[in-house]
């Protein structure tokens, strides 16, 4: 039985701090399942969203405030709806937050980020229509139970907690740009941001799909270190301190370039970087841009015709390809455990937001608990 009230934390203003509430706990629709949530995911631009996006993408509209936000959630099953087969209550999952009306073109040809009122439940939206969907689905991971489709939910293996699974959301991101992209042990991946919550996840993923050359790119020099030391014989490393990325890169292919590069940088990168490393791309190479580059890059599309290049935009991932990483995690080749957990009370979700800047990097694996597992 469901509790007929639930604590969820609220956002009444952009930029104000989230307050506990009691509200009305979620009840199942014939095709959704009702989540108990175990762990919800922060990640560092979660902060951004709450604080800074209405100036700073104003077209990438909110849900109505007050909201609860909270991206990546996982879980246990407590409740399904009436329509809902082959999930059953009690079992362990991770719900993608990512979310589409189900019956436009897009929806119906198993594109669902293609459709014109997608949005991330509980963070943000991409057109006008998004409020459809935040009305159908209010309810972000940052409370004690959530409403989802259960053609959303991931299920999860015995190998894995509910706050690493948790982290499956920028994984993912990662892992779907690395499918677009062809990569495998034949391809030499570069991966630029990659000791960042972005990056690091889509270099364990790179490992995982049994790619066995990656150029890993980043500026702390110590954390990229931590980095080359998960597989060092698989794992060549360069500090954006010590010069251009494209000169050494282009050395260490034999001046051929890189098959795949994907970009996992923040709004603050500058757009000289994406182009520094566009010089890296190889004849027919691949570059997809997952990170959150915000300024216009003047890119040669001339050069990109004649190399026979593809630039790739890649936004978050599927519930088919989260289920695959779930077998990956269950079968050994996508190792979630070197994630450092650093876990916190529903209540103290306020001190997880404000104190997220001194993360050890993408090792470090930030988690609200609403209901400890």
């Amino acid at each position: 039985m469901l509790p007929p009230k639930m604590r969820a934390a609220r956002m009444y203003d952009v930029g104000s701090e989230m307050v506990i509430e009691q509200v009305d706990t979620p009840q199942p629709e014939a095709t959704d399942v009702i989540v108990k949530v175990n762990a919800c995911n922060v990640v560092p631009n979660l902060g951004n969203v709450l604080k800074n996006w209405t100036t700073w993408f104003p077209q990438l509209p909110l849900p109505d405030l007050p909201a609860t936000f909270g991206l990546d959630a996982a879980g246990t099953i407590a409740a399904v709806g009436s329509g809902v087969s082959d999930l059953q209550v009690g079992d362990r999952v991770y719900v993608n937050p990512a979310r589409s009306c189900g019956s436009c073109g897009p929806c119906r040809s198993m594109k669902p980020i293609g459709c014109n009122a997608f949005v991330f439940q509980g963070y943000f939206g991409f057109t006008a229509r998004a409020q459809e969907t935040f009305d159908r689905y209010p309810w972000g991971g940052l409370c004690e139970y959530m409403a989802a489709p259960a053609s959303a939910i991931v299920t999860l293996p015995d190998n894995v907690t509910c706050q690493q699974a948790s982290r499956l959301g920028y994984t993912g991101t990662g892992y779907s740009a690395l499918r677009k992209a062809g990569a495998g042990p034949n391809k030499t991946v570069m991966i630029t941001g990659a000791s960042g919550t972005l990056g690091l996840g889509t270099l364990l993923c790179a490992l995982g799909m049994g790619v066995t050359r990656i150029l890993a790119v980043a500026r702390d020099k110590t954390l990229l270190e931590e980095v080359r030391q998960i597989a060092p014989q698989r794992i060549e490393i360069h500090s954006l301190l010590d010069g251009p990325v494209s000169p050494w890169a282009l050395a260490k292919t034999d001046g051929e370039g890189v098959d795949v590069i994907l970009n996992c940088l923040g709004p603050g990168a500058q757009p000289d970087q994406m182009l520094d490393e566009l010089r890296a791309l190889r004849r027919s190479g691949c570059f997809v841009n997952i990170g959150a580059v915000a300024a216009p890059v003047a890119i040669d599309v001339h050069t990109l015709m004649d190399r026979n290049q593809s630039f790739v935009g890649s936004a978050w991932f599927t519930t088919p390809e989260g289920q695959e990483m779930a077998e990956m995690i269950r079968g050994g080749t996508l190792d979630m455990s070197l994630f450092r957990q650093v876990s916190f009370p529903l209540e103290r979700v306020n001190d997880v937001l404000n104190g997220i800047d001194s993360r050890h990097g993408g090792f470090s694996n930030f988690t609200i608990v609403p209901n400890p597992e």
